[in-house]
């Protein structure tokens, strides 16, 4: 139009840097991030955080970190965490948080991948951080320089290291926090973090975060978990992942605190919500199994007798234990994404006019992915065709993304980023169908489906009759080889505390028998003690998969 100009006063780089400004301006005293537990530290306000950042940004530099170099993270949720997640970007760098639970070699790899200039290491993965680093020199490369940071911890204190910067020392040392300034992106789409997938099946692939889509996936993320303003958000979901749903910069947005737990337990659950008045938290499903199924000795009153809202995430979680959750007065929001769409992407957002449903219909409801939030947009789409499947509940199709919240790229890897993106949407791998109102519903991952006698069988559905049970406490189901049908349903279940050698195989098959068609229930039951996971919460299917191949085929005749 006629008149219009871009200029510096109408026109900024988003970036997430400038929710920690506002916060130490209009919350200055109000906590900013705490330890829970006990003996933890008092909290420090946004005032401090803020300074600590500037100070940290200053730090950085000194240590010879230019725009757009890496800057790695090996911890685990504590304060430290969040400021880094300001302070590296403020130094102009890209933070690449890597998965706390990762060994020696893979951490190596991933250091010499996205060749990390400084990593900051808890000393709670030090001796882990040692041996990667061994491996780095070994391989021929320059190993990062190492900042260690020395939280306080549940066990006794690990001694430091010469060798080694400490965090506290090298804030202390920078300049007044006055005297520095930010180094602001000059352009929205400069690359603010770099997040490794899980890499469940293949080497991961590093995916590339912008200031402008982490700031407007951070706004969307507050808005899809009703966060209003001055939370109190228990971080159960790990801040490396994805960021943590972008949520470490959305606290700061809403001026609220954050509340680090190092290691997730149902005691410490409780005991952190009723310790700090926590009003959010987030987690995978097992985190919502880990709370339905506290004791009696572990579980405390909600703070304040209001529901504290969980955001959870990955495989959909059971109707039975969404109903349980809702028994225990904690409100659901089910959510869906994936690393390359900064986390959450979807949500099942609720209406009204479900509240007078019976509680096993809006469980089922809010199992559903749901509909993209304000960042983005969804589809189901045919990969072959890429034309939107219709919305009938039946008919499945490929999970698409497209819009502001998608990945710049994979680090690195031009062909699969392409491959990624083609037909200008991105692929995620997940199946769904659409119901009449446009809610998507997953099914399963395109890898996990099980084929059987030609028929589909989503995993997904399997696994929400085993929970219906009541001595089961988690399930995974994969297939098996079976000589007539190509693959049968292979079920590996934990069941409940004290509910061991009550429970056997055919009793769990019948239950499923009972309330499935019968080719969809299992023809194999597995207990075991644990469901092997990764550090987000996620069952790896590709080792039960290759359990129940080790197995064997099934042969028998037709039933």
């Amino acid at each position: 139009m006629e008149g219009t100009v871009l200029c510096a006063a109408n026109h900024a780089p988003l970036t997430p840097i400038s929710f920690l400004e506002r916060a130490a301006l209009v919350y200055p005293d109000r906590p900013a991030a705490v330890a829970s537990g006990p003996a933890a530290a008092p909290p420090r306000t946004w005032r401090e955080t803020r300074a600590r950042c500037l100070r940290l940004a200053a730090a950085l530099a000194g240590l010879g970190v230019a725009r757009h170099d890496v800057v790695a993270v090996f911890a685990q949720n504590i304060p430290a965490f969040v400021e880094l997640h300001f302070g590296i970007p403020m130094a102009g760098a890209v933070i690449c948080a890597l998965n706390s639970r990762l060994d020696a070699g893979m951490a190596s790899v991933l250091l010499q991948h996205s060749e990390a200039k400084v990593v900051f290491v808890d000393a709670a993965l030090l001796d882990t951080a040692r041996e990667a680093l061994r491996l780095v020199s070994q391989a021929g490369a320059r190993p990062p320089t190492v900042v260690l940071i020395e939280e306080v911890l549940d066990e006794p204190a690990v001694p430091g290291d010469h060798r080694y910067h400490e965090y506290e020392a090298l804030l202390s040392s920078s300049a007044s926090p006055d005297e520095l300034a930010i180094r602001w992106p000059a352009d929205e789409n400069e690359p603010i973090a770099l997040n490794y997938t899980s890499g469940t099946t293949s080497r991961p692939k590093g995916v590339v975060y912008s200031h402008r889509g982490a700031y407007l996936n951070t706004l969307a993320s507050v808005l899809l978990n009703d966060m209003t303003a001055l939370p109190v958000y228990l971080w159960t979901v790990p801040m490396f992942h994805c960021n943590g749903w972008c949520l470490v910069w959305g606290v700061a947005a809403q001026g609220g605190t954050n509340v680090c737990l190092r290691k997730v337990t149902s005691a410490a659950i409780f005991d952190s919500v009723a310790r700090h008045g926590v009003t959010h938290m987030g987690g995978a499903p097992t985190v919502l199994s880990m709370i339905v199924n506290a004791t009696a000795e572990e579980r405390r009153p909600l703070p304040g007798g209001r529901p504290v809202t969980v955001m959870t995430g990955g495989a959909p979680p059971p109707p039975p234990v969404l109903f349980r959750m809702e028994e225990l007065g904690f409100l659901v929001i089910h959510s869906y994404g994936l690393t390359e769409t900064y986390g959450p992407a979807t949500v099942c957002t609720w209406k009204p006019e479900w509240d007078a449903l019976p509680a096993a219909e809006r469980a089922a409801i809010k199992s559903r992915q749901g509909l993209h939030h304000l960042g983005l947009e969804v589809d189901v789409k045919d990969p072959g065709t890429m034309r939107s499947v219709p919305a009938d509940g039946r008919t499945m199709g490929e999970v698409m993304f497209r819009g502001n919240t998608v990945m710049s790229g994979y680090f690195k890897d031009g062909a699969a980023t392409a491959e990624a993106l083609a037909g200008g949407w991105l692929r995620s791998g997940d199946l769904a169908v659409r119901h009449g109102d446009g809610y998507v519903k997953i099914l399963d991952r395109s890898k996990d489906i099980i084929i059987s006698g030609g028929e589909n069988i989503s995993t997904i559905e399997v696994e929400a009759a085993l929970f219906a049970h009541p001595a089961v406490a988690e399930a995974a189901v994969v297939g098996r080889p079976d000589e007539y049908w190509g693959e049968t349903p292979c079920a590996f279940v934990k069941l409940k505390d004290g509910a061991g050698g009550s429970v056997g195989a055919e009793e769990v098959m019948a239950f499923c028998r009972a309330r499935l068609p019968r080719y969809m229930a299992p023809r194999t039951v597995v207990f075991v003690d644990e469901l092997p996971k990764t550090a987000t919460g996620k069952v790896q299917k590709f080792t039960l998969r290759e359990k129940a191949k080790a197995m064997g085929s099934i042969s028998r005749s037709k039933l």
